[in-house]
C-alpha cells in the first residue's frame, strides 16, 4: 500500500483496493507518504553530515529512489547501510536495486522487527556495533501494535548500539482527527496488517533516555525543512524526531 501511495508499480490489486479505501477516508494519504519519504531523506542527510557512517534501516519497504544509501553515500562514499524488511517482495527488489558505492557497503536482511535479535545478528556482518549506528524506524512503529511491545523492541535495538548512535522515527497520529484514523486503522486490520496510531505523548515515549536533536518532536514537515527542497504540508498528521544515544 505504501508503494501504491508513492505512485509505484510494485503492488497487487488487493493492495490498490485497500489503499483506495484509505484515500476515500483520508485523501491526503499520498502526500503523507511523500512527506514521510522526504523526512527520511533530510534526517539521513543530516546524520551523514554529522559524521555517521553506519545506518540500519528497518522496515525499508520496496526501494524507491533515492534510497537511504544513495543519500548518505552521496555525502560519504564509505558509508555502510543495512536494510531490513519482512516482505519477500521487498527482498526481490532489494537484490536488484540496492547497489553500493565501491568504497561503502549496502546489504539487505530479511527479518521481522518483532525479532530484533535476529536482525541485529545479521546486520553485524556489515556493521561494526562498537561504532555509532543510525537506526531508522521510519513509518514502521504504527504497524506494530501494543501487544507486540514496540517500546521493548526499540529498547532492545538501542541497547546493542554504541553511545553516539542515533534513532530516527516517524509515526502516524490520530491526534488531530481521531475518528478518521480509527477508520483508517480498521482498513489495515481488515486487510491483515496490524496498525495503531499513537498520540504525541506515546510517540515521545520511544525516545526515553535519549537526547533529541532540534527541533525535538514535531510534525514531519516541520523537521528541518531547510535541509531539502521538499518537506510536505504542515497539516500532515505524521510525527517525527531524531535523537542521540548517550
Amino acid at each position: 500500500m505504501y508503494d501504491y501511495f508513492l505512485g509505484g508499480k510494485d503492488n497487487y490489486p488487493v493492495d490498490a483496493e485497500a489503499a483506495e479505501q484509505v484515500v476515500g477516508l483520508f485523501p491526503a494519504v499520498r502526500e503523507m507518504a511523500r512527506t514521510n519519504r522526504w523526512f527520511m531523506h533530510r534526517a539521513s542527510r543530516l546524520l551523514a553530515e554529522r559524521g555517521v557512517r553506519q545506518f540500519l534501516d528497518i522496515g525499508t519497504g520496496i526501494p524507491t529512489e533515492p534510497n537511504l544509501h544513495q543519500i548518505v553515500q552521496g555525502i560519504a562514499p564509505d558509508a555502510r547501510v543495512v536494510y531490513a524488511d519482512n516482505d519477500p517482495i521487498v527482498l526481490r527488489h532489494a537484490e536488484a536495486l540496492l547497489h553500493s558505492t565501491r568504497e561503502g557497503r549496502t546489504a539487505y536482511v530479511h527479518g521481522d522487527v518483532r525479532e530484533p535479535g535476529e536482525i541485529l545478528a545479521a546486520a553485524r556482518q556489515t556493521l561494526d556495533f562498537t561504532r555509532p549506528v543510525a537506526l531508522s524506524l521510519v513509518a514502521l512503529l504504527h504497524l506494530v501494535p501494543d501487544e507486540d511491545e514496540p517500546g521493548r523492541i526499540v529498547r532492545e535495538l538501542l541497547e546493542t548500539l554504541a553511545p553516539g548512535s542515533y534513532l530516527t522515527l516517524s509515526h502516524a497520529t490520530g491526534d488531530f482527527d481521531p475518528e478518521t484514523w480509527e477508520r483508517v486503522v480498521e482498513v489495515y486490520r481488515r486487510g491483515g496488517t496490524p496498525a495503531q496510531v499513537r498520540s504525541r505523548e506515546e510517540f515521545a515515549g520511544f525516545f526515553s533516555g535519549l537526547d533529541l536533536l532540534d527541533p525535538g518532536l514535531t510534525l514531519a514537515a516541520l523537521w528541518h525543512p531547510e535541509l531539502g527542497e521538499r518537506h510536505g504540508g504542515e497539516e500532515i498528521p505524521l510525527y517525527a524526531g531524531v535523537a542521540r544515544k548517550r
